[in-house]
């Protein structure tokens, strides 16, 4: 299997690559999930105003751009800050692989009434490359990766698959 690689997949490389693994392989435990349901909520009715969900090659799916040229992602809470600030920061070197120049990122936190600048930088096109790389391994192997205990797995929609 060789799909093309997604901003959720980087979020999810982030915050758990067994997570990844299941939903790379078509092994979906997101629609009963009460903290996604309250992602899907918040996702319809903040930022009403804007045109969203912009999809771009079938590949990645930009919340939505507002002031030409800033893509924006808007997340429920900052308990995983890092993965919704590299999910961007992979939508702008996707973008950046494909010529498009001169554009930021913004991780919107509605609920907070925060956010957070992002800019791409060549460090970070630089650990994108070495990301996708592993990821690309992780996905492919038989069986997923072994459980890593974390705080947010008893929260996770994946919690069930992976300890009961």
């Amino acid at each position: 299997m060789d799909k093309p690689i997604s901003g959720m997949m980087i979020y999810y490389y982030i915050v758990c690559k067994r997570k990844l693994w299941y939903f790379y392989n078509q092994i979906q435990m997101e629609s009963d999930n009460e903290n996604v349901k309250i992602g899907k909520v918040l996702d319809e009715t903040a930022y009403g105003r804007e045109e969203k969900h912009i999809n771009i090659d079938d590949v990645i799916s930009i919340d939505y751009i507002k002031n030409r040229g800033v893509l924006h992602e808007v997340k429920k809470s900052r308990k995983i800050e890092e993965a919704g600030i590299m999910q961007i920061k992979y939508y702008l070197y996707y973008l950046k692989q494909r010529g498009v120049e001169g554009i930021t990122g913004k991780v919107d936190y509605p609920l907070l009434k925060q956010s957070v600048d992002i800019e791409l930088t060549a460090e970070d096109a630089k650990y994108i490359e070495t990301v996708l790389i592993d990821l690309k391994e992780l996905v492919n192997k038989p069986l997923p990766p072994l459980i890593e205990k974390k705080s947010i797995c008893k929260s996770c929609a994946y919690f069930e698959l992976c300890y009961i």
